[in-house]
């Protein structure tokens, strides 16, 4: 699959599976990416990747050659979401989107003038996404994340903001802005469910699609019935330290 794909894919709602990545690890990264997930999320803003490594992580999954790299950046700001899209990323996940307005803004920086603010400088993307910049934007996904209080009470708005592909949904932050103590803190889960639902359906009345992030593949299944259009499997680094305990528990026969 390509970035053109994935975006076709993604805007026509159609359902997808994706794995996320927050070590700086190529070769791991190639691996995963050769598995057959549709998109391989690279984490720049909680993960363990610099500049250096979100290049050499993007250039990974295309080695691995069946998925494609997106990269969740650190914030909305023009600089890093054009950075990421530069070294070749196929979408970009923008975190803490309070506003319809800050939606737009992280639009105007992933598309190319006049549809947008992007500056022109595609070091790498152009070998793979493009290569004119009406072809990059039409290929680039621009995803907003619904994780805080502010983005909850915006969300019509933020879902109806022109250029935006889909919502996606930080279960931990939006566990927190609903009134929380912690993360998947039960005491909230009625007011948490309602608050998916609500994503789910106003994200399908706007004609976008709808993301979440899950801890397991039975979670992400659970979302996918639910309605949700694309569910990311989390994390390489979670997976490495639950499949080591297994086997030490296993070789120690408890």
């Amino acid at each position: 699959m390509n970035a053109a794909e994935l975006a076709r894919k993604i805007r026509d709602r159609e359902q997808c599976v994706g794995y996320w990545v927050v070590l700086d690890a190529p070769v791991a990264t190639e691996r995963l990416a050769r598995l057959g997930y549709d998109y391989v999320a690279l984490d720049a803003q909680h993960g363990l990747i610099g500049n250096a490594g979100l290049l050499a992580n993007l250039m990974a999954v295309d080695a691995g050659g069946r998925s494609v790299g997106i990269v969740r950046v650190e914030s909305g700001e023009p600089a890093a979401i054009g950075r990421a899209l530069d070294f070749g990323a196929g979408g970009v996940i923008v975190p803490l989107v309070d506003t319809a307005e800050d939606a737009a803004r992280a639009v105007s920086a992933a598309r190319y003038p006049a549809g947008g603010r992007r500056s022109y400088g595609p070091m790498r993307s152009m070998l793979r996404i493009g290569p004119t910049p009406a072809e990059a934007d039409e290929s680039v996904l621009v995803l907003a994340m619904i994780e805080t209080p502010d983005g909850l009470a915006n969300l019509e708005a933020i879902c109806a903001t022109p250029g935006l592909d889909g919502v996606y949904v930080g279960p931990s932050d939006l566990c927190l802005a609903v009134g929380g103590r912690f993360p998947n803190d039960p005491d909230v889960a009625g007011v948490f469910d309602a608050a998916l639902e609500r994503i789910r359906t106003t994200a399908k009345d706007a004609g976008i699609a709808a993301g979440i992030h899950n801890v397991s593949g039975d979670q992400a299944a659970r979302r996918l019935a639910e309605g949700f259009t694309f569910v990311t499997v989390a994390s390489d680094l979670v997976h490495l330290e639950q499949a080591a305990a297994a086997h030490l528990k296993t070789a120690r026969g408890q």
